[in-house]
């Protein structure tokens, strides 16, 4: 099932290409200039299905966050810089303790309807993701105790417990701002620089500019096209013959013909893109078993499938979904090494259980191929690892979370609180692994309003220690965000969050 290199050659031969790569480590390959207006982005993308919704509360891959990004604003925007920046919250206050914040509601900027936006509009977005609702968000915003309006411009959010890092959680992709009392989402009312034109999911979402977005040099193309193209050499083949303007999630050994063509360019973020993991019910047979997890941890051999898979483009991972260029990252712990012994050791300790993968292309590109080195490193330990290879078409609402070990992948959150947090945390609804240890939790929770810094990196530190000795989460590599583009696109540049330039090209880009 791996790639045969071969076979790229022949591609590249065909297309009168050459290999060689031309690609700089965390610096954009695609030229800037000044933002000018016209035309119509295509987008050829992996990550999304034919039950992709626009209701904000559902998305769960890239696809939706970007259509999302399109029609709608969120509350927050996560910078360059991987700050917390104004959006539709234009400023904002904490009181000492942070549990009671003041935020300043932008003036001036009004939806698709002409409706004006106000604070209650803000509120009952937020509300949409609190109480009874099946949002991913809620657990972000589950120690908001009151919202209320003091003004039209001004909102006051209290909590349970203080959060120097409130803003964060407020960028989440799924906090979109609607207005008050919406709730037909086939109908988007955005703020966003475009209108929804056309919505086919699993085919293609088009949408068109408002010609009058709030934010200065944004919101520059037509419109824009995104096609859903789950095939990453189908993606490849449309942006090299000019039928696409921008792709998201280059296969690593295909890097090298974008790079060296004449009218494309490809565009690395390095370190901080999406954590590629396996991930095991802790709380299911036979996972439940700590011993069971470390044979998995001492039975894959990560270098390898970073080397094969991905091409050197990703770096080793160690079972959080922390990355090194995390501020808060946790050095100290040593990297889990493939040992054949030490897992075949614990495997007979846990009594030798039936082990089953199941693994999807449509959970990520490389899914499968990593799943069989895998399969064939814990045959060295002697080790019998079933993969077995399911739809990708439904993956995150049939199989992930639902069976025991499969194939996941974490994009990077903005700060080490959520990506904690959402990931790992007991009450987290999207805690993948079912582990639960009320004494990580509460070290967490002690963190956000910790003020010390060094106090605070020791904390992260002896969490992230927690996951990685006693979780349920294989994290055998952090991949760098590769996306292709035509070189007369301009504005697109490394994001520390989402690849795509946060998943907001369509925003941000214009053509040359």
């Amino acid at each position: 099932m791996l790639l045969d290199r071969r076979e790229l050659m022949k591609g590249a031969a065909a297309l009168g290409l050459g290999f060689g790569c031309l690609i700089a480590p965390n610096a954009t390959a695609v030229a800037q200039g000044i933002p000018k207006k016209g035309g119509t982005l295509r987008l050829g993308m992996e990550g999304g299905s034919a039950s992709d919704s626009l209701d904000p509360r559902t998305y769960a891959d890239s696809i939706p966050i970007s259509y999302g990004y399109q029609i709608w604003n969120g509350l927050v925007e996560i910078g360059p810089d991987g700050g917390a920046t104004g959006e539709l919250l234009e400023s904002w206050e904490p009181k000492p303790g942070a549990k009671e914040w003041i935020f300043n509601v932008r003036k001036g900027v009004t939806f698709h309807s002409g409706k004006s936006l106000d604070a209650d509009d803000v509120i009952y977005s937020i509300n949409l993701h609190r109480g009874a609702t099946k949002s991913a968000a809620k657990d972000l915003l589950s120690s908001i105790t009151d919202i209320k309006r003091l003004s039209a411009t001004q909102v006051q959010i209290t909590l349970s417990e203080g959060n120097l890092d409130l803003p964060y959680n407020l960028s989440d992709f799924h906090i979109l701002v609607v207005p008050n009392a919406f709730a037909d989402f086939s109908k988007p009312d955005g703020t966003g620089a475009f209108m929804l034109e056309t919505f086919e999911p699993g085919v293609r979402v088009v949408t068109k500019n408002t010609d009058n977005y709030w934010k200065p040099g944004r919101g520059n193309f037509d419109s824009i096209e995104l096609q859903y193209i789950p095939d990453a050499t189908s993606r490849l083949q449309a942006l090299l013959t000019g039928q696409l303007d921008a792709i998201n999630r280059l296969d690593p050994r295909t890097v090298d013909i974008i790079s060296t063509a004449p009218d494309t360019a490809v565009l690395q973020t390095k370190g901080t893109g999406n954590h590629f993991a396996f991930v095991a019910l802790c709380d299911t047979d036979p996972y439940f078993n700590l011993d069971t997890r470390l044979a998995l941890k001492y039975g894959i051999d990560r270098k390898k499938i970073v080397d094969i898979v991905y091409q050197g483009y990703a770096t080793i991972g160690n079972d959080t979904t922390i990355s090194p260029s995390n501020k808060y990252y946790a050095e100290a712990i040593p990297q889990t090494a493939y040992d054949p012994d030490k897992a075949a050791f614990h495997y007979k300790k846990a009594g030798s259980p039936k082990l089953e993968l199941k693994v999807s292309d449509g959970a990520y590109s490389g899914a499968t191929d990593a799943g069989v080195l895998y399969q064939e490193a814990m045959k060295q330990a002697g080790i019998d690892l079933t993969v077995t290879r399911v739809s990708g078409d439904g993956y995150w609402s049939n199989v992930w979370r639902k069976e025991p070990f499969c194939a996941v992948y974490w994009g990077p959150r903005p700060n080490i609180d959520l990506q904690l947090s959402q990931t790992f945390m007991s009450i987290s609804n999207r805690n993948d692994t079912h582990w639960k240890r009320p004494d990580f939790d509460k070290l967490v929770i002690a963190a956000r309003v910790e003020t010390d810094d060094s106090k605070r990196r020791q904390m992260y530190g002896d969490a992230q220690k927690m996951i990685h000795d006693d979780g349920g989460m294989v994290c055998y590599a952090i991949g760098d965000y590769l996306d292709g583009y035509s070189k007369k696109v301009q504005g697109a540049t490394p994001h520390p969050r989402y690849d795509m330039c946060d998943q907001r090209i369509a925003e941000k880009g214009w053509f040359a």
